[in-house]
């Protein structure tokens, strides 16, 4: 069964990051969210739900206005040719539907499928934003509880810059 967001910010309470959240109308895509922003501090993200050609996943992060380059990115981490996962893999693996990708669904992820990409810039900014496990909100904690929570899950996440 898969984590609700009460459970998420209890982990969260239990590991010690703080966090608010803003409900707002569900945004399924960066786009959606430029409207409701201005008004969550921190740095809003996008999150891709990749698959590379040998099946691994990929899960990665890093700020909404950032334009990712995936070629480079494969490079950079050196993954064989993404793919974007389809949506019956991402309901398998974090218990998400498309929209609701966050990097708090690997709270999810019992099997330890998915390994995690994180974008420098984005750990650069004080606070960051994601969906607490659905698209009608967003959790804004500290870039460094980001790490604390990806490492508590026991994932050692690839750092590298996402973009151009």
């Amino acid at each position: 069964m898969p984590a609700t967001p009460e459970q998420l910010f209890a982990f969260f309470d239990q590991h010690g990051i703080e966090h608010a959240t803003v409900v707002h109308k569900p945004l399924f895509t960066v786009e959606d969210g430029r409207d409701v922003w201005h008004s969550i501090p921190g740095l809003h993200c996008k999150n891709l739900f990749l698959k590379d050609r040998k099946d691994k996943i990929w899960l990665v992060v890093m700020p909404g206005d950032k334009r990712a380059d995936l070629n480079k990115l494969e490079k950079r981490i050196g993954a064989p040719r993404f793919s974007f996962g389809k949506p019956e893999l991402l309901l398998e693996v974090l218990k998400l539907t498309p929209g609701s990708v966050t990097p708090f669904a690997l709270i999810n992820d019992t099997d330890k499928r998915v390994t995690v990409v994180l974008d420098e810039e984005m750990l650069q900014s004080e606070k960051v934003n994601f969906h607490p496990l659905h698209n009608a909100a967003s959790t804004t904690i500290r870039s460094a509880d980001l790490l604390k929570f990806v490492k508590a899950l026991s994932y050692e996440p690839v750092v590298v810059n996402c973009g151009e």
